[in-house]
């Protein structure tokens, strides 16, 4: 038990909110929270942060392995008897159906620690390429298209304090008023100058800051972002409010991009997403106006099978508004997932090794090889992304044994009943966790590992700044760390190289592995990172200080050139309303965080919202019978999700809104396809169409137009 306070940092959102963990006073409680001023949250923390040690103590805590019995039951057993039977069956695996037969599946939760040695196990101790993460649903078209364009992936390449000067902040398909609730203090200086400009479908608690004077919300038809900010560049150039010295300077494209726009004229774009067109024009003016203009994207543009194009599309214009890397402003991507950056820096990605190198380059296996200790031919190539992973799960030549760690798929992942299906044919599923998950409750092993404030270690936050996370309070006797799981587990199956079970030492390996690549961690350690008042953004080489502004000397392209890339979009029409067809969006709601499944265990966010409640406007539900709080059904194809309706004046009519937090018969993402970016792999979560029906009436009348 701690017996001082513990600085530390949320374990929720990538805003990884300062707090301080002191030993309570009250009855049944182990910590108690306290606010503590840093720079993106200033001593402010949400719902979700005030309430996070109540898990700590949670009577839903697994505390000891779980494993299958001859009954089908899962029951309590030893350390030894869980890892043995997983790596006899790993082994086994391996023997029969070679090394690819086994997979790993990571989290954007996990500290830079666990995820780097999840990256090195899989590669050098199982010899697989099957390895990604659930950052793949969350970060992965922002990341291919900030590399395309800039040569770099760092979610905001400048600190988030920058935006509190802002005049002007474009914000597209991100809802932080219940994401990231302490975020929009970030956006007062925008509001109070009329300049926030929130594009979201729904009328959301951020879209609503924009009400009296604090700037606009745009609201166009779920899916059209893409056509949306090419015919906002169309303007910006056609008025002649591009910086052509900025782009002739720092770019290359812009004749290309020039003529992909040309075709997106204001009335075109308003037929196809439903903006006005004086409102198109106001957007482009309002950007160009002057100084401290941002355009920042979310999950809301990122999360659709050309989420990679439209992410590349803001990057677009904002090369045209001659933004990035300058003094005028800039563009950013709101990472979602506590280490959602740095998990996808150092190895559970499938086609990266440390530092964001590339698994297909030569030298980078050769000097990531030579930190391991193993020669670079034994580095297995690049694998498959998430989606595709989770496809082989039980095919002919696929995957036949699954650890997965800090996810929970059978909630997250699309087309879940496919998921459970894959899952079931595995030969041997085992589940990292705290608590029973969906995932967990089908797995062969259940392994219980420590919480957040139960260990040491570090993240990255959406700024790309590194974080020490500080042990506060010892774990139940029976949990252990994924750092003595990875350790013993490659122990037994006679792996070459060191797998450290103290995070401090693997940090410090971490930072060798990823010197001289893109995300260069090798300047720090946990004595500088103990420091608050001297903030760590990477890349941070030896010797260095760290780079809090990325872009302002040139791009990480070898000319130093900024790519702008021509994009199509294909126009896209709603579903038509007629026999209850819409348009479905996912999202989260502000008390409940990824797949819920910390979140609904704790008693006061789950009381507050105990299910999930199917948003529909008035007029919509009226044409199908629906009351408010009644039983709905949404269909597609045979997939069907049961739940209540909530009216709402602040959705479209013709789309729908379910959050993503539960599972069972309430789970969103039964609905969602295995529909993928064919650049990223990012699925289509943000536009299904669904059938809708009442639960509680006899017959529903025909929708011919809502």
């Amino acid at each position: 038990m701690t017996t001082r306070d513990a600085r530390t940092h949320c374990p929720y959102c990538a805003l990884q909110c300062a707090m301080t963990l002191s030993p309570s006073v009250a009855v049944g409680a182990s910590l108690d929270v306290g606010g503590r001023e840093f720079p993106t949250n200033r001593g402010g923390l949400c719902k979700k942060g005030w309430t996070s040690a109540e898990l700590i103590d949670s009577p839903q805590r697994i505390t000891s392995p779980l494993m299958r019995d001859s009954r089908g039951e899962l029951v309590p057993v030893s350390w030894e008897e869980a890892l043995d039977a997983v790596a006899g069956a790993v082994r086994r695996s391996r023997a029969e159906h070679g090394a690819d037969s086994v997979a790993v599946f990571g989290g954007g939760g996990l500290t830079n620690e666990k995820a780097y040695q999840l990256g090195k196990f899989a590669r050098v101790a199982l010899g697989t390429s099957r390895i990604d993460y659930n950052g793949r649903f969350c970060m992965s078209s922002a990341a291919a298209a900030g590399n395309r364009a800039f040569g770099l992936d760092r979610g905001l390449p400048f600190p988030l304090e920058d935006l509190d000067s802002a005049s002007t902040i474009m914000m597209l398909g991100s809802n932080v008023a219940e994401t990231m609730p302490p975020f929009i203090g970030h956006l007062a200086a925008a509001r109070e100058a009329g300049g926030l400009i929130v594009v979201d479908p729904r009328r959301s608690p951020t879209a609503r800051l924009t009400d009296d004077g604090g700037g606009m919300h745009v609201q166009p038809t779920p899916g059209s972002d893409l056509i949306l900010l090419l015919g906002l560049t169309h303007i910006v150039i056609a008025e002649g409010l591009h910086d052509l010295e900025y782009l002739e300077r720092r770019t290359t494209g812009f004749e290309r991009v020039r003529r992909s726009v040309s075709s997106w004229w204001p009335e075109r774009v308003q037929s196809q997403t439903g903006v006005p067109v004086h409102q198109l024009r106001a957007i482009a003016r309002r950007l160009a106006q002057g100084q401290g203009t941002y355009i920042l994207t979310g999950r809301g543009v990122e999360q659709h099978a050309d989420g990679t194009d439209t992410a590349t599309a803001a990057i677009n214009l904002s090369l045209v508004l001659g933004l990035v890397g300058s003094a005028n402003g800039g563009y950013g991507t709101l990472t979602g997932q506590g280490n959602g950056q740095g998990g996808r820096e150092h190895g559970q990605k499938s086609d990266q090794l440390p530092g964001y190198r590339k698994i297909t380059d030569a030298r980078a296996r050769a000097h990531v090889a030579s930190v391991w200790g193993v020669e670079p031919a034994s580095l297995p190539g690049p694998g498959v992304p998430a989606v595709e992973l989770l496809q082989s799960l039980g095919a002919e030549n696929g995957v036949r044994c699954l650890l997965v760690h800090g996810s929970n798929v059978v909630v997250s992942a699309p087309d879940v009943a496919a998921v459970r299906a894959g899952l079931a044919r595995l030969e041997l599923l085992v589940v990292c966790d705290f608590f029973l998950s969906e995932t967990g409750a089908l797995a062969d092993v259940v392994l219980p590992v420590t919480q957040w404030a139960e260990e040491e270690g570090t993240m990255t936050n959406l700024e790309g700044r590194v974080l020490r996370r500080r042990k506060a309070i010892d774990p139940p006797a029976g949990v252990r760390s994924e750092l003595w799981i990875l350790s013993e587990l490659a122990h037994r199956l006679g792996s070459a190289g060191e797998f450290s079970t103290e995070a401090r030492s693997v940090f410090d390996e971490l930072c060798r592995a990823s010197e001289g690549g893109l995300a260069d961690y090798s300047g720090l350690s946990y004595d500088a990172l103990d420091d608050d008042s001297a903030p760590a953004y990477w890349p941070f080489p030896r010797g260095s200080s760290g780079t809090p502004r990325l872009f302002a000397d040139g791009f990480a392209h070898g000319d130093r050139l900024a790519r702008l890339v021509a994009v199509k979009a294909v126009e896209r029409h709603p579903a038509a309303q007629k026999d209850g067809v819409v348009t479905l969006i996912t999202g989260r709601l502000l008390e409940h965080y990824q797949s819920g499944a910390q979140t609904r265990r704790v008693p006061e966010l789950l009381a507050a919202k105990p299910e999930a409640r199917m948003q529909i406007h008035p007029a919509t539900a009226e044409l199908l019978g629906i009351d408010d709080g009644s039983r709905v059904q949404l269909s597609r194809g045979e997939a069907d999700v049961h739940c209540r309706a909530e009216l709402s004046l602040e959705i479209r009519p013709d789309t729908v809104f379910l959050p993503f937090h539960f599972g069972g018969e309430q789970s969103a993402n039964l609905l969602t396809e295995q529909v993928t970016d064919p650049i990223s792999g990012m699925p289509e979560f943000k536009r299904t169409t669904v059938r809708i029906r009442s639960l509680d009436t006899a017959s529903v009348p025909e929708v011919v137009h809502a």
